[in-house]
């Protein structure tokens, strides 16, 4: 519950609600209060405590709404955490997909694109996962900006989120997950095979056509000319379908492949 607040300290806490959107660390209090620094600090700690203020991470905070019924349960939204927490990034893989409904299921945990140097691939703030893959910031292409209240966060377009999953299935959800996923992709209004080209080319992982090629083709999604264009883009060598599997199963040299696991029609995206 909340405790009460002084009246210099209501005034400064409206200031941050105005003037500060998503989560803000201590620098942005001091030039929204015009205190020095420490001052700032103490402040905001000072709120926290008391429940006027949820402390997102170490010296990062956020806004309660001061109508929550249970400020001390609420939570930030976790696009916007991402935004702030490991800028410069963008939200994608699994979490793009439920975001542009290529897929039905639910996912556990948010996908973040980071150029940040990463310690670890999973990070948890405020009860949420978040599944992070490093993407240098100069990759950081085909996203688009969208508004999460007032803050505004980069998520993947569809057609990116097709070459990450592809990239990097287990952002996906596994390859059976993919597919379905391209599967949708194909059959709706996202559909654009000369960007896929395009983006695939940038993203730079020749793996990336031979697994696009293989479940064009194996999905018989009609993009033959799609399949054909995919062919003399493929890296030499041998790729799993799925990194994520055992090396076992049967290699399929027109892409390169070794089919660890089998593909269904019936897969649901």
């Amino acid at each position: 519950m909340r405790r009460g607040i002084e009246e210099k300290n209501r005034a400064a806490l409206e200031r941050l609600h105005r003037d500060l959107d998503g989560p803000f660390g201590v620098a942005d209090a001091a030039l929204v209060l015009r205190v020095p620094r420490d001052r700032a600090g103490r402040l905001l700690r000072h709120l926290a405590s008391r429940g006027w203020l949820s402390r997102v991470r170490r010296g990062l905070y956020a806004t309660v709404p001061l109508g929550a019924s249970e400020p001390s349960a609420w939570r930030e939204d976790p696009w916007r955490v991402a935004a702030s927490v490991f800028a410069p990034c963008y939200v994608g893989g699994w979490s793009a997909c439920e975001h542009w409904e290529l897929t039905e299921q639910v996912f556990r945990g948010v996908v973040v694109m980071t150029a940040r140097p990463l310690r670890t691939i999973e990070s948890e703030v405020q009860g949420t996962t978040f599944r992070l893959k490093h993407v240098p910031e100069d990759l950081h292409f085909g996203t688009r900006t969208v508004w999460r209240d007032r803050t505004r966060v980069k998520v993947s377009d569809p057609t990116r989120t097709l070459i990450d999953v592809l990239d990097d299935p287990r952002l996906g959800g596994g390859i059976r997950h993919v597919s379905a996923i391209v599967r949708e992709y194909f059959a709706g209004t996202h559909r654009d095979e000369r960007r896929l080209l395009d983006y695939g080319d940038r993203r730079g992982n020749r793996t990336v056509f031979k697994r696009l090629g293989f479940i064009i083709e194996s999905l018989e999604l009609g993009a033959p000319s799609l399949a054909d264009a995919c062919r003399p883009r493929v890296s030499k060598g041998l790729s799993r379908l799925d990194p994520s599997v055992g090396s076992k199963g049967r290699v399929l040299k027109r892409w390169g492949l070794r089919v660890n696991v089998e593909l269904s029609r019936g897969d649901p995206a």
